[in-house]
């Protein structure tokens, strides 16, 4: 049985508690299940999803999960959750490799950040073995498939419940 402990989040208008974790998905993860099903599976995020969500409530966290193509949404929700969230998984698809704007916008985020990929980034092309988000990133994931965000969530649960 894991027992939690509220993370703390100071914020200009004092200290409120959260429990609250942050999943965001980069461009094309809305066509997970349908894109390239050999190298993604056959899982939706909508699967996904339901599934974060199911063990959410057995590890007595809230979720906040959103998709975007549109790297100034990922950006937004991120700055938002420097006062909601108490730690951030994110797998930011291509922006990985593109993307200082979302490193700088993770870089402002105090809790932990866990760095998710559904494919092993290591066994593809080149460019991909590259990513700006690992430089911000407490713990990544890759090549666990969509399981990879039910490990992560489990990881997140462990390091807010840490000792600081």
């Amino acid at each position: 049985m894991l027992i939690f402990t509220p993370f703390c989040i100071s914020t200009n208008s004092g200290t409120h508690m959260s429990r609250t974790i942050l999943i965001l998905n980069g461009p094309n993860l809305n066509l997970l299940g349908m894109r390239q099903p050999e190298i993604y599976g056959h899982e939706t995020l909508a699967d996904v999803e339901a599934s974060c969500r199911a063990l959410g409530k057995e590890l007595d966290v809230g979720l906040e999960f959103h998709q975007s193509n549109r790297e100034y949404e990922i950006i937004d929700w991120i700055h938002a959750a420097r006062e909601t969230a108490a730690g951030i998984i994110i797998n930011p698809g291509a922006f990985t490799h593109t993307s200082v704007a979302i490193l700088d916008a993770l870089n402002t985020f105090e809790a932990p950040v866990i760095e998710v990929h559904i494919s092993n980034v290591y066994k593809r092309e080149e460019f991909r073995h590259h990513s700006f988000i690992s430089k911000r990133a407490d713990a990544v994931m890759a090549g666990f498939g969509v399981h990879g965000y039910v490990l992560a969530l489990r990881h997140m649960a462990r390091l807010l419940t840490a000792p600081r």
